[in-house]
């Protein structure tokens, strides 16, 4: 058998105009201040809207320097947010699939370039709006090509495709603190939870008819399920199952959608590599365990079909926890995941723990995938790759507040102080609308001052958490004062201009 994977890839495209005239996106990927426009994406006009001029021209070049390489780029299309688009390659082998997505990245950069654009491919380049992601979606095919997450036309392909679900049930509920490790990063951290991107608590999303059965079978058996095309299973006491009737949860970190899986954590900036070394690996587990549990059954005289329908069984009432059907932004599904014992480690730094378990040691080595010296030297680097993207982006935000945003706001103080004697001067003797403005400025001025100290401080005491927090804490007064400062001061493009003018 082997694995398959199709990852979808969104990306954003910046005026390389504006690019330039933004130190944050140079240095950091991601804009490290702006103010949230008037309008953004609430209309989702562009997601069904048509594909600009520019960006159909840069689409179809990109199209033809891929199909040189060999990558089987097939779909493209406007994102929700406005400057937010997507590729999609058709399904092959996993290996493959990585590698064609390596190149689709570095493609879309030195493309982007001959139409005078940047792709920006951090996981969240623009605060307050959907961030971008690599959907992975992950399958698995046996020795004659058939993929093992279809339900099929006999009985054996569908006790083959049930007993995939339940395997993947127990996989991802063993190793959920794993899963959300392979897609720990800076630039993801600021995506998950919001915006079209999954939380940080990992779940399975089965679709309504799916869970009908799985919670039938949890009973003890089950013989129908709710409305749709069927087809039976000749398992004893197997239910039938729905063909095709999957919905769609674009909240769920671990979803099915037909006949894969997509993972929708994976950061659109990484490699797909490590997720999928991860999802193969306890996948593998799984049904290794499975196959074990089942040759003991048959060895000791149980038919096979009653040992497989009392295994999946067993798995179901133990593993159901991981499944979610609803909406995983909620607090009441924060509370509720507690209640269940499934963890939710929404920081790269404690999730990245995951990595150097017994439990996770143990797995890589069982199956020979990573020795422990190779589990622990990459916990090391992606811990330091953190820490150091942390570091990069506090001392490109005190820069830039230190060295445009200030004295900007300075000169507008200056200006507005000039007005308020120019019109005093004239006789008008009611200035304090005038004052009162001045007043704002100057007291968030010297909040923006603090700030910046602040972050200082907090970035050279090595403490990444509470540097982002300081951070937010400087945007929010530079943000505020972007809204008050004259146009023509500011120093920066805006929102408006990177997501609207290309």
């Amino acid at each position: 058998a082997w694995a398959t994977l199709g990852p979808e890839q969104e990306y954003f495209l910046i005026d390389k105009e504006y690019f330039d005239a933004r130190l944050d996106l140079v240095q950091t990927g991601r804009t490290l201040f702006g103010r949230k426009p008037a309008k953004h994406q609430q209309m989702e006009d562009h997601y069904f809207g048509s594909i600009k001029t520019r960006v159909i021209a840069f689409m179809t070049d990109l199209d033809q320097q891929l199909w040189r390489h060999g990558v089987p780029s097939r779909t493209r299309h406007n994102e929700v947010c406005p400057a937010q688009f997507e590729i999609a390659p058709m399904f092959e082998n996993l290996n493959l699939a990585v590698d064609h997505n390596m190149i689709v990245m570095e493609t879309l950069r030195s493309v982007a370039e001959e139409h005078d654009f940047v792709c920006l491919l951090h996981e969240k380049p623009y605060a307050g709006v959907n961030g971008s992601g690599k959907h992975n979606n992950w399958s698995v095919c046996g020795p004659d090509g058939k993929n093992w997450l279809t339900p099929g036309d006999n009985p054996h392909e569908n006790a083959k495709f049930l007993t995939m679900i339940v395997a993947l049930m127990k996989a991802v509920d063993t190793h959920a603190d794993l899963l959300r490790a392979s897609v720990a990063t800076a630039g993801n951290d600021h995506r998950l939870g919001a915006n079209e991107a999954p939380p940080a608590i990992i779940s399975i999303f089965l679709g309504e008819q799916l869970t009908d059965v799985i919670e039938q079978l949890e009973k003890g058996g089950a013989s129908s399920s709710k409305a749709g095309g069927e087809i039976k299973v000749g398992v004893t006491s197997l239910p039938t199952l729905p063909r095709d009737a999957t919905d769609r949860n674009r909240t769920s970190p671990f979803a099915f959608t037909g006949n894969k899986f997509e993972f929708r954590a994976v950061g659109s900036e990484q490699s797909c590599a490590g997720p999928n070394v991860v999802l193969n690996t306890i996948v593998t587990e799984a049904l290794d365990e499975i196959c074990t549990e089942l040759d003991t059954a048959v060895a000791a005289g149980t038919k096979f079909n009653v040992a497989l329908q009392a295994l999946i069984i067993g798995l179901v009432k133990k593993h159901k926890r991981i499944l979610f059907n609803g909406d995983n932004y909620t607090q009441a599904w924060v509370e509720e995941a507690a209640r269940r014992g499934l963890p939710n480690l929404r920081k790269t730094p404690e999730a990245l723990d995951a990595i150097v378990t017994d439990k996770a040691i143990k797995l890589f080595g069982k199956y020979k995938v990573l020795s422990e010296v190779e589990v622990r030297s990459r916990y090391a680097i992606y811990k330091t790759a953190y820490e150091e993207a942390v570091v990069i982006e506090a001392r490109c935000a005190v820069t830039i507040a230190r060295t445009q945003i200030l004295p900007a706001v300075l000169t507008y103080q200056s200006d507005l102080a000039e007005t308020i004697n120019s019109v005093k001067a004239a006789g008008v003797q009611d200035v304090s609308p005038t004052l009162a403005l001045l007043n704002e400025v100057c007291d968030l001025t010297g909040k923006l001052m603090a700030a910046i100290k602040h972050v200082e401080e907090l970035e050279e005491g090595g403490k990444p958490l509470a540097t982002l927090a300081g951070m937010a804490e400087l945007r929010k007064y530079a943000d505020t004062l972007e809204g008050l400062v004259a146009d023509d001061l500011w120093p920066l493009p805006s929102y408006t201009e990177m997501l609207f003018m290309y």
